[in-house]
């Protein structure tokens, strides 16, 4: 296996374009990123576990549809599915109500991750969101301390919503920090920069947790990436849109892609032509997600990204 996720699942209902319709499309950094790796050619494999219930079952098709393994085949009748209604405003900010706490009610158990599928992984990719609560923060814990402890490549994507939290924005900070000695690639937000203490922060945070790369997306900016004392700018910004849902994700879908496209199995692989490849692959992924509604739908192909950079 290529890529293993571990982390949210969730149902984000986007506007359409008639008065009071919604796109129902299936999100969660990791399932996201899962999709786009498989859109990009690669066997990814998601762990996670969703509510006994339609919505759930609709979230475990949603995944095998786009060719991702699912690694909890069953919908547990322990948990609810997780659904976020998410307002567009104008100014492209979003918004988002929660019909259910993201992470408590995923109900995954650290029994749940299996030796084997971390070995036979070459990418571990978790997201914050999971560790909201246990048992799932135990679970993906032991998903990233594996993948480190078995020599993997293990990616991180800091998210951070109050409800989660409840509030509590020192813990979702603490826990995060206290889990990134597992951590070769990190991806953050412009805004969630600060929960690794700011971008002023950031060398001294790879320093001491012997992270290689780390990597904050900007928006319709692009991206810049921190990598052996430089700062990279990304050679090819994202369109401007109003809805970026799954941009981020799209975006480091790409990006770890690329990564594997150059045969980087290992973090001694990684240098700067690579990375800069990465980055370009990776904002092109973005901005194509971007120029449609929600997430799953408007994840690209290898070949649409391709084409694009062949074209430039």
């Amino acid at each position: 296996m290529d890529f293993y996720g571990i982390g949210e699942l969730l149902i984000d209902f986007i506007p359409g374009s008639e008065p009071n319709s919604y796109i129902c499309n299936a999100g969660g950094a990791p399932a996201n990123a899962a999709i786009a790796m498989a859109r990009n050619g690669f066997d990814a494999g998601m762990c996670c576990k969703v509510g006994d219930d339609d919505f759930g079952r609709f979230l475990i098709q949603t995944l095998k549809d786009n060719n991702v393994r699912v690694l909890c085949p069953e919908p547990s009748k322990d948990a609810v599915t997780t659904m976020a209604f998410v307002t567009l405003h104008k100014n492209g900010e979003r918004t988002f109500v929660f019909a259910r706490k993201p992470g408590a009610d995923m109900m995954l158990n650290p029994q749940d991750v299996r030796d084997d599928d971390i070995r036979s992984s070459k990418i571990i990719h978790a997201g914050s969101c999971s560790l909201s609560a246990e048992p799932a923060a135990s679970a993906t814990v032991k998903a990233m301390r594996l993948g480190h402890e078995m020599q993997k490549i293990v990616s991180f994507d800091v998210n951070y919503r109050n409800l989660m939290w409840k509030d509590d924005i020192k813990a979702a900070t603490d826990y995060v920090l206290s889990i990134l000695q597992y951590v070769d690639l990190l991806k953050v937000s412009e805004e969630e920069v600060l929960m690794i203490g700011g971008v002023d922060n950031i060398p001294a945070l790879m320093a001491s947790h012997n992270i290689t790369v780390v990597v904050e997306t900007l928006g319709e900016k692009g991206a810049r990436c921190y990598f052996d004392s430089k700062v990279l700018l990304s050679p090819t910004s994202v369109s401007e849109a109003i809805d970026t849902t799954g941009a981020g994700d799209a975006f480091w879908g790409g990006f770890l892609s690329c990564l594997l496209i150059n045969g980087v199995t290992d973090t001694k692989r990684i240098n700067e032509s690579i990375l800069k490849d990465a980055m370009r692959y990776g904002n092109i992924s973005g901005g194509l997600s971007v120029q449609k509604k929600g997430a799953i739908s408007s994840l690209p192909t290898r070949a649409e990204i391709e084409k694009i950079i062949a074209e430039t």
